[in-house]
């Protein structure tokens, strides 16, 4: 069964840096795109950065962009989101998934369950 656990969650002043990380594990996995996925309280799900493992292309939504960086570690089965001049309207929960490229997209296959990320005014 495969795992996807995200860390690095955690509460932060505006102006603040946090790094979240996520780690993919267990049998069956096999994916070649990832990102990171937010609930923010008050707004529809929303992803926030995607990229190919290997390297290759990024995606950001508008409203971090200049602010998140996506990467990967040596591991392809890895993926952090360096998250810096945080505001308060960053607040949500914050979700790994990975899966299949699509012709402009990725299919997702695996979730993580989430951590929360608090930035106070």
């Amino acid at each position: 069964q495969v795992h996807m656990v995200e860390s690095g969650g955690g509460s932060v002043q505006a102006g603040g840096s946090l790094r979240l990380s996520c780690v993919a594990s267990g049998y069956g996995y096999s994916a070649n795109c990832m990102a990171w996925l937010r609930q923010t309280p008050g707004k529809q799900r929303e992803a926030v950065a995607r990229m190919n493992t290997g390297g290759g292309s990024t995606w950001y939504a508008d409203s971090v962009k200049g602010r998140f960086t996506i990467s990967q570690a040596n591991a392809e089965n890895t993926v952090a989101l360096q998250m810096t001049s945080l505001k308060p309207e960053d607040t949500g929960m914050y979700f790994c998934a990975a899966g299949r490229r699509t012709a402009a997209d990725c299919m997702y296959l695996y979730w993580g369950l989430g951590t929360q990320v608090t930035v106070s005014s």
